[in-house]
């Protein structure tokens, strides 16, 4: 292999290559392997330099797969990583680096094999590929195995679970999890969600299977402990005083005749793209983990990591695992909770935080009684306040996150608690200090009013509003701005009503002559309509409960009252405008009692005394605004193509051309 990317396309002339892809059986006892696997190398770190290199290693793969059938030459390369990852606990507790480098390099070369055969073939021809090696060497007088594929998979999550990450370990733990990503990458080439199938099977019923939560908790400490990839000079050999070590010789002495330093991706050539992520495996971990609990249950058994996801319990829980829940484990909720703050950046730890919080009713406990809940929800609401820089996704998971927490009481009170100051990312206007709760009001009537400028997405702005009626019984002490937003959004609300009345009317008496319109603005007009309800009912919910704790809002109300006039009588409107009517009624004539030219400090005084002076029992109650968020049926049909897009998107090291991609679009989202 070469020093640089020039000498990376020759790959298809490494003499060493071609012995394995060419015509001739290998033996496993053979030292061509040793050789073959003693190359010091970094690992592609960006989609650039992945695509340089698959491009290097697509003839080299087709080559094999001409010949493999009569060579058996991947089976036995197979085989020879097996045979060293039985080892690789005793010698990383041995510190056994040239054993791990060897392992490390066999396994890529796989990796990278596996990439171009799964785009090459079925999972029916991909298996065969494997099985040629049992006829190989049977046919020499040597042992087969029953299912290589299977052996590959079962070991991979050992090695995964068991093998502890350290400097030496970052890279072929990295490369274990890949290949497993690789393997499952069969779906990005399928319309219709793959429900069943060779790597299905094996994953969900086979050997893997006992090792379920064991992966999934490995899984998570990875994404937790957000190790960076160590340096170049930890994991490859360099030598030690004059004369270099005995280790070095060795390495440099085998890999002389083959290979020489690969830096792509690493110190050298950098893909113009993206640059590397410095938290490789951390990443990889957290997309293998929302691949594996989104796969789809079988016809008679539930996804086993799914239910690994849904029922883990803290580390300080000493209460006995319940017997009905398979597959559950222990881990420190306090670690994974600061690190979902943290990382709230990535759409991938977006929707983990999702899945927890909707799936997992031990976290979504522990996350609701924590007392710094600004650490999550701060994240969550600058996704929703850069709403154009973000994917429609991530912003939709956002939207749902927000929904599920406000859902609980508590949360809906203690956000009105939480003063914060100087929001840096909150750029409209200067907010000195400012309670999270009047924050949140803020930045997802944001979001509505952006989405109906922009995206009209119905769904959008529903789960918006739906959050806000959670809230509103419980808002307190609004903020001036919130309260004005508020407001403004009705204000948006009329005027795109009365546009639409308007356009409604005249095609109706033939000005425009587009008569087949009207059940469009018959639709437009029902859809604002209930909008402008919900609006309403969130006021209203808002000054039946908590009046005298909202000054501000009572101020923006009267200040912009002739907004409400033309709804007084709409028959949709009328029962639930008595209470603003009321509201409206009673400060005007104090305001009008209080005298003419008053200062704005005046009415506020005004407002406040009257909000003490008015009964309760003049506004009418209404049934309390609830929503709960429920999944749609089929939920797969929407998470699926969506972690595999984050996987195209957002694994480390790996290139997909989008030509053959067929699960999603590539501009969706």
């Amino acid at each position: 292999m070469g020093a640089n990317t020039s000498q990376v396309r020759d790959l298809s002339e490494n003499p060493g290559l071609r012995t394995l892809v060419g015509t001739e059986s290998v033996s496993q006892n053979e030292p061509f392997w040793n050789q073959l696997i003693s190359f010091t190398f970094i690992s592609p770190a960006n989609s650039g330099d992945s695509k340089i290199l698959e491009e290097a290693v697509i003839p080299l793969a087709k080559t094999l797969i001409e010949n493999n059938p009569r060579t058996g030459n991947f089976g036995t390369l197979i085989k020879v990583f097996l045979s060293r990852t039985k080892e690789l606990k005793i010698s990383t507790e041995c510190q056994d680096q040239l054993f791990i480098w060897q392992a490390h390099n066999a396994l890529f070369m796989i990796r990278c094999l596996l990439k171009v055969f799964i785009r090459e073939m079925s999972e029916e021809e991909l298996h065969q590929q494997f099985s040629y090696q049992e006829r190989a060497t049977n046919s020499t007088g040597e042992g087969g195995v029953e299912d290589l594929l299977e052996e590959l998979m079962s070991n991979l999550v050992h090695l995964i679970v068991e093998v502890p990450l350290l400097d030496i370990t970052y890279s072929i733990l990295f490369e274990a999890v890949t290949t497993l990503l690789v393997l499952f990458s069969y779906q990005l080439f399928q319309k219709d969600i793959l429900r069943d199938g060779i790597i299905y099977q094996h994953i969900m019923k086979g050997r893997c299977l006992s090792l379920t939560s064991r992966l999934v908790k490995t899984l998570l400490y990875n994404f937790i402990r957000q190790e960076k990839c160590p340096p170049p000079a930890t994991h490859i050999f360099q030598p030690h005083g004059e004369e270099g070590g005995m280790l070095y010789g060795l390495v440099s002495g085998v890999a002389s005749g083959i290979w020489s330093v690969f830096t792509l991706g690493g110190s050298g050539a950098k893909g113009v793209d993206q640059e590397p992520n410095p938290l490789p495996l951390s990443n990889q971990s957290l997309l293998l983990l929302l691949v594996l609990a989104n796969l789809t249950d079988g016809p008679d058994w539930p996804n086993p990591y799914r239910q690994a996801v849904t029922c883990f319990r803290n580390t300080q829980d000493t209460s006995s695992l319940l017997a009905d829940q398979p597959h559950s484990f222990q881990i420190n909720f306090n670690s994974l909770y600061t690190a979902l703050c943290e990382q709230q950046r990535s759409d991938q730890a977006t929707l983990l935080l999702y899945t927890l919080l909707h799936q997992n009713a031990n976290m979504r406990t522990y996350m609701l009684s924590r007392t710094d809940m600004d650490n999550l929800v701060m994240p969550i609401l600058e996704i929703l306040y850069h709403v154009e820089e973000r994917n429609s996704h991530h912003v939709y998971m956002a939207l749902i996150i927000l929904l599920i927490l406000t859902e609980d009481d508590a949360f809906n009170r203690s956000v009105h608690e939480v003063v914060l100051k100087n929001i840096s990312w909150y750029t409209e206007r200067t907010l000195t200090e400012i309670s999270l709760g009047s924050l949140l009001i803020l930045v997802v009537i944001r979001t509505i009013q952006f989405n109906m400028t922009r995206t009209r997405d119905k769904y959008l702005h529903t789960n918006c509003l739906a959050a806000l009626a959670n809230m509103s019984a419980q808002f307190r002490c609004l903020h001036q701005y919130a309260a004005q937003r508020i407001i403004s959004l009705f204000a948006l609300l009329s005027k795109k009503h009365n546009k639409v009345l308007e356009q409604a009317t005249q095609s109706l008496r033939g000005r425009t002559g587009d008569n087949n319109a009207l059940p469009d603005y018959a639709q437009d007009l029902s859809v604002i309509e209930e909008v402008i309800r919900m609006m309403l009912e969130i006021i209203n919910s808002c000054l039946a409960n908590s009046l005298h704790l909202n000054p501000n809002l009572v101020y923006a109300l009267l200040y912009k009252r002739e907004l409400f006039e033309q709804f007084r009588t709409h028959p949709s409107f009328q029962d639930i405008m008595q209470n603003l009517d009321t509201v409206i009624g009673f400060f005007s004539t104090r305001l009008e009692q209080a005298g003419s030219d008053l200062s704005v400090e005046r009415v506020q005084e005004v407002i406040m005394k009257g909000a003490q002076a008015l009964p309760k029992e003049r506004l009418k109650k209404f049934p309390e605004l609830k929503f709960k968020y429920v999944e749609e049926d089929q939920p797969e049909d929407f998470f699926i193509p969506y972690v595999w897009s984050l996987v195209f998107s957002s694994a480390v090291g790996l290139y997909w051309s989008p030509q053959g991609v067929e699960l999603f679009s590539m501009d969706s989202g």
